[in-house]
């Protein structure tokens, strides 16, 4: 399995999870392989490629921090090492999708994505790498995308981005209503607040999943688990396994390819640096384990 990541993901001088976890994660795969895991290095994606979705005010005000406030829109400091390390992460997540559609499965050391409006960031995430990926897959020959966002968090940005785009579809379990979004035919969400519903609920969702997809783009936070800062009380690493479990199952059984990203995780008093690679480590063991 191709597993794209780049030390310009973690380039950025504002040092918190989002901006540092993939480094993290890159280190634990180095000193304790997950057998079948093929590391590759991304290419950038272009200011063209960027420009799809976002406005051209926007993209110059990421690359040259002019106008700060357009520049620091997602949510954290801008600096000149935060244009090369969004170009690269995002195009880790671009290279993944089109491998997955070669191999059935490939994913990517990304986070901070989902937020990001067509004209500025938002909640972390600077560039939409989920919708950027997904449009790649279409032009790549896919005729249908499927964003599954499991994040703690809703994909507002995804869902504004997609609303006009008929190909592509999302399903977004969350456990908070951060970044909520209104519901279409193409773009449903459910909110879980107790850990009994939350399984049942993605199964739930799953199941009522369109019955023809080319690709999922799978958005795997870990932030819904109770010692991530955000998380909801009995979501334990036990059942974000078998959370894991149940995504890569039902995207082998259909046969649909699936690229994934890291999305949500985040340090606190009850979880520290090795239990949040851990829990990422999940997604990358259960997606190479059982191939697709």
């Amino acid at each position: 399995m191709r597993l794209f990541y780049s030390p310009e993901y973690t380039g950025s001088a504002h040092a918190f999870e989002t901006t540092r976890k993939a480094a993290l994660i890159a280190e634990s795969l180095a000193t304790e392989p997950v057998g079948g895991v093929v590391m590759m290095e991304p290419e950038p994606l272009t200011v063209a490629a960027v420009r799809e979705i976002h406005t051209p005010d926007y993209v110059e005000a990421v690359r040259s921090g002019e106008p700060l406030n357009l520049a620091q829109s997602q949510g954290f400091p801008w600096d000149p090492c935060l244009w090369p390390m969004v170009l690269s992460s995002n195009g880790g997540m671009v290279a993944a999708a089109l491998a997955a559609l070669e191999d059935g499965v490939a994913g990517s050391l990304s986070s901070g994505l989902h937020h990001a409006r067509r004209h500025r960031g938002h909640g972390y995430c600077t560039f939409n790498g989920l919708v950027l990926a997904a449009k790649a897959a279409l032009r790549a020959g896919a005729s249908s995308v499927l964003v599954l966002d499991l994040d703690a968090h809703c994909g507002g940005g995804t869902a504004r981005l997609i609303k006009e785009e008929p190909a592509i579809s999302q399903i977004d379990v969350s456990v908070c209503l951060y970044d909520a979004f209104e519901e279409t035919d193409r773009c449903r969400s459910a909110m879980v607040g107790a850990a009994a519903d939350y399984l049942p609920t993605i199964g739930r969702m799953l199941e009522e999943a369109p019955v023809s997809v080319d690709l999922c783009l799978y958005n795997a936070g870990m932030d819904p688990h109770e010692c991530s800062a955000g998380g909801l009380r009995g979501i334990t690493e036990a059942i974000l396994a078998e959370r894991e479990r149940l995504v890569f199952s039902w995207c082998r059984e259909r046969g649909t390819p699936v690229a994934f990203s890291l999305a949500g995780g985040y340090l606190s008093r009850r979880l520290d640096r090795a239990g949040l690679v851990a829990l990422h480590r999940l997604t990358i063991a259960e997606a190479v384990g059982g191939g697709a």
